[in-house]
C-alpha cells in the first residue's frame, strides 16, 4: 500500500486558481477587525489566501478581492507585507 496523502488546496482570492496550501499566503481578519498577513497559517480568525506572486497581490489590491473575502478594509501595509514576504522567499 502506498502512502498517498491528499494535498490541501486553497483558492486564490485574486486569481481564483486552486493551488496547494504551501504555495499560498494567508491573510487573516481577527475578531477585533484587524487584518494582517499570517505566514504561519495558524492565526485564529477569518482567513483568505493569495498566490505567492507579485501579480496576484497587485490584482487583489486593484480588485479589492481580499476586502470582499474578509468583509473588512485592508490597509496598504498588508499588501506591502505580502510583497515583502514574496520577495524574501524568492531570494532563498
Amino acid at each position: 500500500m502506498s502512502n498517498n496523502r491528499k494535498i490541501p488546496l486553497r483558492k486564490c482570492a485574486a486569481t481564483g486558481d486552486m493551488l496547494p496550501k504551501k504555495e499560498m499566503i494567508r491573510i487573516v481578519r481577527t475578531k477585533e477587525g484587524e487584518v494582517s498577513v499570517d505566514l504561519t497559517g495558524k492565526k485564529s480568525g477569518r482567513g483568505t489566501y493569495v498566490s505567492k506572486t507579485e501579480e496576484a497581490v497587485e490584482k487583489a489590491r486593484k480588485q479589492h478581492s481580499i476586502e470582499h473575502q474578509l468583509s473588512a478594509k485592508v490597509p496598504d501595509q498588508v499588501y506591502d507585507d505580502l510583497l515583502h514576504a514574496i520577495r524574501r522567499e524568492a531570494i532563498k
